[in-house]
C-alpha cells in the first residue's frame, strides 16, 4: 500500500478498527476513508455501492460488524447472523464491482468448531459443530470467509479473511451485558474497588482457556498482511484446498480465572473472586496454530500485563469523560 492510496477501514470506531486507524496512521497513510455507522449505513446496499462509487478505495479493511460476548450472543442471534450477513455481503460484493485491489475480512476464533484439536489450524474450519451460544455470528462469519473464497475462484479478486483471537485494548466497549470477558472484568474489578466490594463473581467455571491479543498488534498483524509481496498474497488468498484465511493470535492462553486475577491485580481489587457455575462457560478452550503468520515473518510485541495497563487507562479516561458530560455548569 502506497502511502497516498485510498484505504477504507470500515468500522474504524470500533477495536479492531481504531487499532487500524491509528497503524495506518503511525506508518503515514494520509488519505483514509472513514465513515460513522450515521454517515453510511453498511447494511443498506445502495448507501454502500454509492460510498464506492464515489471514492473509489484502492484497499479494504472490513472491520466493521455487530460483536458482543457470550450473553449478547445468546439473547439476540437473530441480530447477530442478520446484521453481519448484510454488512459482510454489501461490503465485499461492492469491492469487486468497483475493482478493489486488495481486501482484508476480518472474522473470529469463533468459526471454528468447539471441540477442534488445539491448536486451531485454519484447515479445520468446517470440520465439526460450533459452540452453540455464539453459533449465529460464526455461521454470518464462515459465509464472509466463503464470500471471499468464491469471488477469488470466480473473479480473480485478492480478498484475504483474517481471523483475530479474543481482542482487547483502547477503545473497547465495557458495558457489563455486551462486552467481551476483559473489558467487562476491567469494569468490574474497578466498580468493586472503588465501591469497597470484597468480592467479584466470575461467569462459568473459570476453567475455559483463552487466547487474547492487544488490538494494536492485531492491526499491525492485518497492515502487515495487506502489505506481503503479490507473490505471497496471491498464495493465501488462491490456495485451493483451503479457504483463504490466516489465524492472527499469540499462539499462548490463559484460564478465565487467571485472567481475572491478573485483571485484578492490575485494577488493584483486593477482594476475592468467586465463580458463577450456573452461567455457561463456552468452548473449552481456543487457542489459534499462528504458524502460517510466523512463517510470513510477524509475531506480537505486547505482553498481556502490559496490554492490560494500557486498556484500564483507557477504561478511566472514559469514565472521566462520562463523568464530564454528566457536569451541569451554570
Amino acid at each position: 500500500m502506497h502511502l497516498s492510496d485510498k484505504i477504507y477501514v470500515a468500522g474504524h470506531q470500533g477495536l479492531m478498527g481504531s487499532a487500524l486507524v491509528r497503524g495506518l496512521m503511525a506508518l503515514g497513510h494520509n488519505n483514509l476513508l472513514l465513515r460513522s455507522h450515521d454517515q453510511l449505513d453498511l447494511t443498506d446496499q445502495h448507501a454502500v455501492q454509492d460510498f464506492f462509487a464515489e471514492e473509489r478505495p484502492a484497499y479494504v479493511f472490513l472491520a466493521a460488524a455487530k460483536v458482543g460476548g457470550i450473553l449478547a450472543n445468546s439473547k439476540y442471534p437473530a441480530d447477530f447472523i442478520s446484521k453481519n450477513l448484510l454488512i459482510q455481503t454489501h461490503v465485499i460484493d461492492t469491492a469487486y464491482l468497483t475493482k478493489v485491489t486488495r481486501l482484508l475480512f476480518l472474522g473470529s476464533s469463533c468459526i471454528y468448531p468447539k471441540h477442534a484439536p488445539q491448536p486451531l489450524k485454519e484447515e479445520y474450519l468446517l470440520s465439526g459443530p460450533l459452540e452453540p451460544s455464539n453459533r449465529s455470528y460464526a455461521v454470518a462469519k464462515i459465509s464472509g470467509i466463503e464470500m471471499c473464497s468464491s469471488y477469488n475462484k470466480q473473479y480473480a479478486t485478492h480478498f484475504l479473511a483474517a481471523m483475530p483471537t479474543n481482542l482487547y485494548g483502547p477503545g473497547d466497549r465495557y458495558d457489563l451485558h455486551d462486552s467481551h470477558v476483559v473489558p467487562a472484568l476491567i469494569r468490574k474489578m474497578h466498580e468493586a474497588k472503588i465501591s469497597g466490594a470484597d468480592q467479584v463473581v466470575v461467569w462459568g467455571s473459570g476453567k475455559p482457556r483463552r487466547e487474547f491479543l492487544y488490538s494494536d498488534d492485531a492491526a499491525e498483524a492485518c497492515i502487515f498482511l495487506m502489505n506481503l509481496p503479490e507473490s505471497e498474497f496471491g498464495t493465501l488468498v488462491n490456495a485451493s484446498t483451503v479457504f483463504p484465511i490466516i489465524n492472527i493470535g499469540c499462539g499462548e492462553d490463559l484460564a478465565i480465572m487467571e485472567v481475572a486475577r491478573i485483571i485484578a491485580e492490575t485494577v488493584g481489587f483486593k477482594g476475592s473472586i468467586r465463580c458463577d457455575r450456573s452461567k455457561p462457560d463456552g468452548t473449552p478452550r481456543k487457542l489459534l496454530d499462528v504458524t502460517r503468520l510466523r512463517r510470513l515473518g510477524w509475531s506480537p510485541r505486547t505482553p498481556f500485563r502490559d496490554g492490560l495497563v494500557r486498556t484500564y487507562s483507557d477504561f478511566k479516561m472514559q469514565q472521566n469523560r462520562v463523568g464530564e458530560s454528566h457536569v451541569v455548569t451554570r
